[in-house]
């Protein structure tokens, strides 16, 4: 899925959303009014509900999240110290790498984030215009 249709689904579910609310399918829901329970695992079988409590009270973070968390670490270090700085340390070649493992692992949409945040930070640090910027692979 490209970004523009992503950013169209968003919009279309919003509005569907909002319309919703305007009639009143919202009204008297089961716990509205209520505080949400976000301790609670609901997606996690009960038997691994106890690990999982005490691997992410440990600070252990899945591999997928720990990439992202990287890609985002390096795309903040393109913004502060530019590009040249970058590829000089091998960041800027990291960081195209592990966006290129996002798309091979399916995970297009969160790879397509983050190449706009990464050409952004590359727009604001080299200060030019967007058509000059390398596009993300299609």
């Amino acid at each position: 899925m490209n970004v523009s249709r992503s950013f169209s689904l968003d919009a279309l579910v919003e509005r569907r959303i909002e319309a919703a609310i305007a009639r009143g399918e919202f009204d008297n829901l089961p716990g509205a009014g209520k505080p949400l329970d976000l301790d609670g695992d609901p997606l996690v079988p009960e038997d691994l509900r106890v690990a999982c409590r005490l691997l992410k009270n440990a600070g252990y973070v899945p591999p997928e999240l720990a990439q992202v968390a990287e890609i985002n670490h390096l795309i903040g270090a393109v913004a502060r110290t530019g590009h040249a700085e970058e590829e000089r340390s091998g960041g800027g070649r990291r960081l195209r790498a592990l966006l290129v493992q996002l798309e091979l692992a399916g995970r297009s949409a969160t790879a397509a984030a983050a190449w706009q945040r990464y050409h952004e930070a590359l727009r604001r640090r080299c200060d030019v215009e967007p058509a000059a910027v390398i596009r993300a692979p299609a």
